[in-house]
């Protein structure tokens, strides 16, 4: 600093004061340097708000998708997928009560069960804690065997409540002569009274215009009984007003013909009807529910249908081929809805939109139930009566086991197409034993309307509720 202060003195040959020049600036001071560990809080914080954003993306794509798939779907129908499907299991109150009556002011919508692929099987619930495999035979028709339908036990119960009505032989039809012997009015009505309560309700004439034997009643003596019984203070018939306003009833068919057209499928068989309404066996109502759980169709579609139908082949017994419905036809009108439609055809007709056939017990020999034209995509009429030898499709009877198919297409709408001339089938020659079937068969009219008129008909009451039957006694099947 002196020799910078003499060469200024020097230069300009002044002289300056000592505090002329500001102080030297200090010399930096060697710092020690301090390492601060850095705080894990904020990197902590967002990974714990990424991963909270994150799972709360997760579950709404989840939910998004089961709305989708919950909604996109049918509402009487699992969505089928490759392996096997599962029908929700009902609970245990459920089973004891079928599904309410559809309001008969509404349209019916009949759901069907899908076939997939020959093979597939599908899981289904037709009692409490315990599921049934439902397996595709195939798809023209659209068939399907359920084993285990009923229990061993429950099988041979149906065949004593059968064996307890009376089995009659299934003869062939002729024309009455002077000397064939005619049902009497006590015997008809003992058949037309279903629930054997000694009444005629409206159901019962209604839903069964026809006798065991296949003998029919005409369309003016049907209208007789319908008056009678609309007449009556009571709404119901006794044997003694049945009696009074019925006179001759009995209609038979066309020398070798059942009324329906159809020729006597059935040799060395007998058969009878049970009753599968209120007030019958409780193995029988169950029967009725499982079909209705089984089929998903409305219980007051099923409800309303025609007895079960047991038949015991003897050994030598068999039926030809045949379909247990009917092709719709203008100058034919079905049984169960001909008086209600106030139809004037006098061709009345089986109008079966499904077959559920019960194998009673187990064929010692022979008996298997063949459908010779399923899925034949060159099916010909001239091989239905070579339906054993010759059949695509043989089930071999098994106690307890069921087969359900459809007799009738869908018409796309969710209504009864035409029927399906696959579902043709025959029971082949018993060869040893007896073999015992019964079948349910679920009726519905092509003709919506009057397949919604008739339901209202009967489903009618003056208090405007739904009329259910009620019989405070049981069935005489007991």
């Amino acid at each position: 600093m002196g020799e910078y202060e003499e060469s200024l003195y020097g230069l300009g040959g002044e002289t300056f004061p000592p505090d002329f020049f500001p102080p030297p600036p200090p010399r930096p001071v060697a710092r020690e340097r301090i390492h601060i560990q850095k705080s894990s809080v904020c990197s902590r914080a967002y990974f714990v708000v990424v991963m909270a954003f994150f799972h709360i993306y997760i579950i709404n794509i989840i939910a998004l998708l089961l709305y989708v798939h919950y909604n996109t779907g049918s509402g009487e129908q699992d969505i089928p997928i490759e392996k096997s499907t599962s029908i929700p299991r009902p609970t245990a109150a459920e089973y004891q009560s079928p599904s309410p009556n559809l309001n008969p002011e509404h349209s019916f919508y009949l759901p069907r069960l899908e076939g997939i692929r020959v093979g597939h099987v599908q899981r289904v619930s037709l009692v409490p804690d315990r599921t049934h495999n439902l397996r595709t035979l195939s798809l023209k028709p659209l068939l399907f065997e359920i084993p285990g339908f009923l229990s061993v036990e429950e099988s041979s119960v149906v065949m004593q409540l059968a064996q307890l009505k009376g089995l009659t032989h299934s003869a062939l039809l002729t024309a009455p002569d002077a000397h064939a012997e005619q049902l009497t009015q006590d015997e008809l009505f003992s058949l037309l009274d279903l629930n054997q309560d000694g009444l005629l309700q409206m159901e019962e004439i209604l839903s069964l215009s026809h006798s065991t034997d296949g003998s029919w009643l005409s369309s003016y003596n049907l209208r007789k009984i319908h008056t009678g019984l609309e007449t009556s203070p009571s709404g119901v018939l006794s044997l003694q007003e049945f009696k009074r306003v019925s006179g001759g009833v009995l209609q038979y068919g066309r020398p070798g013909q059942a009324s329906d057209g159809h020729t006597k499928v059935r040799q060395k068989s007998t058969n009878t009807q049970l009753y599968l309404g209120e007030g019958t066996h409780h193995l029988l109502k169950n029967i009725r529910n499982r079909v209705t759980r089984l089929t998903r169709l409305p219980s007051s579609l099923v409800d309303l249908s025609e007895p079960m139908e047991v038949v015991r082949y003897e050994q030598g017994g068999f039926s030809n081929a045949h379909h247990d419905s009917s092709p719709s036809n203008p100058n034919s009108s079905c049984a169960h809805t001909h008086l209600a439609a106030n139809n004037s055809a006098s061709n009345q007709v089986a109008c079966r939109y499904l077959t559920v056939l019960l194998f009673l017990n187990s064929v010692d020999g022979g008996g298997e139930t063949s459908f010779p034209v399923a899925d034949n995509r060159t099916y010909e009429e001239e091989v239905s009566q070579q339906f054993c030898d010759k059949g695509n499709l043989k089930v071999k009877p098994v106690a307890g086991t069921a087969l359900l198919w459809y007799n009738h297409l869908s018409d796309g709408n969710g209504w009864v197409g035409e029927l399906d001339e696959f579902s043709l089938h025959g029971d082949c020659l018993v060869t040893q034993g007896l073999k015992w079937t019964g079948s349910v068969w679920v009726n519905i009219d092509p003709d919506q309307r009057r397949q919604e008129r008739y339901q209202r008909l009967i489903s009618w009451h003056p208090d405007g509720e739904v009329k259910r039957a009620e019989h405070g006694d049981l069935h005489q099947d007991l």
